[in-house]
Formats: structure tokens, sequence, C-alpha cells
């Protein structure tokens, strides 16, 4: 096998390392919470807050309204119990009497509101529970899925790195330097010679640097520096 066959085969495994270290970093990014999963569960949590300052706006409503009706029953008490006899004063009385009713109404009529705007939000709560908890199952299939295929791929890197030292103590020191330093300034550093064209510049090879690659040296293109390789 020729040196420049031995350099080709080289960079078919280093292409397929970098692809398979691609493959790696992206299961990487995707394994953990994602960010569906997390907006879910945050709006969930929001939506409890949020309840739970409804209700306790509700039980500071009920208590105004409780002390209202405290305040009215007392009032027809004093109105209607035969203890006030001024006429100015029982006046007095049922304005104040009117005024409690009125407010009682509103208070009511917002307790109302608020019970529906709670009954509301306890079915979104339960909705989204739901949706969550079904986000977080498939998330959870997902994750074991990328972890069978983070471990396979990690095993298939493994491979490639024990070929890669194989067939890099089968070339000379100055060999590998010189794919090394090719592959760093050009990224391929070995291309097929196609129809008397270097495949890397697309440019014709003279006569001797055809001869030279035909003779399993390790010529290279004297426009573009690539290794020369007839396969």
């Amino acid at each position: 096998m020729s040196l420049a066959k031995r350099l080709y085969d080289l960079q078919q495994i280093d292409l397929e390392i970098q692809k398979t270290q691609e493959a790696l970093t992206d299961i990487s990014h995707q394994l953990g919470e994602s960010k569906a999963l997390l907006k879910a569960r945050a709006g969930l949590l929001d939506e409890e807050k949020h309840l739970a300052e409804m209700e306790k706006q509700q039980r500071d409503v009920e208590w105004e309204v409780e002390d209202m009706r405290s305040n009215i029953a007392q009032l027809n008490d004093k109105l209607y119990g035969g203890k006030i006899k001024n006429p100015k004063e029982l006046v007095s009385f049922e304005k104040e009497l009117e005024i409690f009713k009125t407010n009682l109404r509103q208070k009511e009529d917002n307790l109302l509101d608020l019970m529906t705007e709670i009954e509301a939000t306890q079915d979104k709560i339960k909705s989204d529970a739901e949706r969550l908890k079904k986000l977080e199952w498939e998330w959870q299939q997902e994750q074991e899925v990328l972890v069978q295929r983070q471990a396979e791929v990690e095993s298939r890197l493994l491979e490639l790195s024990q070929k890669r030292q194989v067939l890099t103590s089968e070339v000379t020191p100055q060999a590998f330097e010189l794919y090394e330093g090719v592959r760093s300034r050009k990224g391929q550093a070995v291309v097929r010679v196609e129809q008397g064209r270097c495949h890397g510049c697309h440019l014709t090879l003279s006569m001797n640097e055809l001869q030279r690659a035909r003779a399993g040296a390790l010529a290279q293109c004297s426009s573009c520096g690539r290794i020369l390789y007839l396969g």
C-alpha cells in the first residue's frame, strides 16, 4: 500500500471522527431539560401563584362581606327595634343602611367575579398540569434514547481513535507532519487525481506531478499544495 493511500485512509478516518464528534456534541446539547419543558413548568408555577393570590383575595372579600352583613343586621335592629324615636336619626340610619346595602351588592358581585376567575384558573392549572406531565414523560423517553445513543457514539469514537492510531503508526513521521500541516491549512489534505486534474483546486497537473503520484511517491499539487492520490 502506497504512502498516499495510507494518508488518504487516515483522512477518511479523520473525517468520520469529525462527524462523530459533531454528533456527540449535538447529543450533549439535547441532554437536559428542553426550553419547552422549562417554559411549561414555569408557566404552571406562575398560574399556581396567581391562584393562591386570588384565593387569599377571596377570603379577604368574604370577610368584608360578612362584616358588612353584620353591620347591616345591626342597623336593621336599630331601625326596626323601636329604640330610635327621632325622625331625623331614623332617616340618617336609613341612608346609612342603603349605603351599606349598595356596597354589599358590589362586594358580592366582585366576589362572584373572583370565584368565576378562580374556577377558570383551577381548570387551566389542571389542564396545564396534565400537559406538563405528558411533556415530562416524552422528555424522559427522549433522554433515555439520547443516553443510549451517546454511549453508542462514544464507543464508535473510541473505535475510530484506535483505528487512527494504527494508521498513524503506518506512516513516517515526516509524512504525518506533512499531512497534519496541509490539513490545518486546507481542511482536506489528500485529494484524488481525476482525468489529470487535482480534485482540490481542479487545475491540470503537470506530467511530473502525475508521474510522481503514479509511482506512489508523496506528491503534492504545485498549485494548492494538497497531497495527490491516484486511487
